[in-house]
């Protein structure tokens, strides 16, 4: 008994990274694409998101690997690997998604509380003081304790796809055996759900908050099960969100743009407790990924550049990795705010975005995980390297069949 208490309190003290990075895959943008992808293909599409949950739980555990073992986060070890261009060009494409995606979160704050009445004027600036408070004012284990928390909400989509009463058969054949429309609308949801599941901010948050974790190798084996759990929970959220909009909106023939849309249409078809959870849900992820954008933005700036922070680090001594989080926070919910502001397109496009610039991320990732100076013992196999290097091709299959499906349109 004494042993599984040590154990238990050995998992705990590594779990965040893991739990937080797979978690906040499921945002406003995910929902969105999720929602989608259930309202327009039904069950269909449900083996694209296993799949994807697959390589999340693959690219995840290397990276939480390469943040323990070498004590950097990735676009460090990107700059040490492969020179300051390559390193600045990672940057400079993770910097550009990572804007695009925080909007989407905002744009996603916005929606979710207008479907409760309260005006994105005063939402989205009031969840951007309290993100910002949050990281400034907040010790680093209060942050993790309060994100953790916070992601709790996600059971409310779990609820609502229950609530939905989906086709429990044709859930799991969708998910078991791979079948898809040849269209363009096809590949681009497909290619979005890749996106939105295997996100670069993702892969470089994981990295850098077990380095700021400060994770030791011994904590290696109990660290994978806090991130496959982490990736499973995002596919399972993910999961539930598609037969939810299956099960009602595709059954009625009902087409939506957002998940702001899936919520306001499950009212009639699932009752008003599905779609208030389904709201609910939304706004918490939301507001998870906007602590965590900035988060992963400021972490990658300050590795480039060589400096040290922290968020135990005072202000006076993390200058740079504070305004960085300030600026993405307040650029992100400054273009949601603006009159007129495509939200649909910045929550959709953002995703494709995200395939298209996951590309160089993954295939860099794999190179500074097979340098045996940089990883030593626990450098990445040639078993390894071909796993790794099939994965990403098929991300690379999924950008070029969207390019040319959207170039016959």
């Amino acid at each position: 008994m004494k042993h599984r208490r040590l154990s238990i309190g050995a998992l705990v003290a590594v779990v965040g990274p893991g739990l937080l990075a797979g978690l906040s895959d499921d945002d406003p943008a995910g929902i969105t694409t999720y929602s989608v992808l259930g309202a327009d293909y039904g069950y269909q599409l449900l083996w694209v998101l296993l799949l994807s949950t697959l390589a999340l739980v693959m690219f995840h555990t290397l990276a939480a690997r390469m943040g323990v073992v070498t004590g950097q986060g990735l676009i460090g070890l990107v700059r040490q690997r492969y020179g300051v261009r390559v390193g600045g060009a990672a940057l400079v494409a993770l910097v550009v998604a990572n804007i695009g995606t925080t909007c989407a979160e905002f744009a996603g704050i916005a929606a979710g509380f207008e479907l409760f009445g309260v005006s994105r004027h005063l939402s989205v600036p009031a969840v951007a003081l309290l993100v910002s408070a949050l990281v400034l004012r907040g010790s680093f284990h209060r942050v993790e304790h309060f994100l953790l928390l916070l992601s709790t909400v996600f059971l409310a989509y779990i609820a609502s796809g229950i609530l939905a009463d989906p086709d429990w058969g044709a859930a799991t054949r969708g998910l078991l055996i791979p079948t898809m429309p040849v269209n363009g609308e096809a590949v681009a949801i497909v290619t979005a759900t890749v996106g939105t599941t295997l996100a670069p901010w993702g892969l470089s948050f994981i990295q850098s908050y077990a380095v700021d974790k400060k994770l030791r190798i011994e904590d290696l084996r109990l660290e994978r099960i806090d991130v496959v759990t982490g990736a499973l929970l995002t596919g399972v959220i993910g999961f539930f969100v598609v037969v939810a909009c299956a099960a009602t909106l595709h059954r009625d023939g009902r087409s939506i743009t957002d998940a702001a849309d899936a919520a306001l249409a499950l009212q009639p078809l699932a009752g008003d407790l599905a779609s208030s959870l389904f709201g609910i849900g939304l706004i918490g992820a939301a507001i998870l990924a906007a602590a965590i954008l900035p988060l992963s933005t400021a972490y990658s700036v300050c590795e480039y550049a060589g400096v040290e922070a922290a968020l135990n680090d005072p202000f006076r001594e993390a200058r740079t990795f504070y305004l960085t989080f300030g600026a993405v926070t307040g650029l992100g919910a400054l273009i949601v705010m603006i009159p007129g502001a495509p939200l649909v397109t910045i929550l959709v496009a953002t995703q494709v975005l995200n395939a298209v610039l996951l590309l160089p991320l993954l295939v860099v990732i794999i190179g500074v995980a097979r340098d045996a100076r940089t990883m030593g013992q626990y450098r990445l196999s040639t078993t390894g390297t071909v796993c790794y290097g099939v994965t990403t091709a098929v991300v690379l299959i999924c950008v070029v069949a969207l390019a040319i499906t959207s170039s016959w349109g």
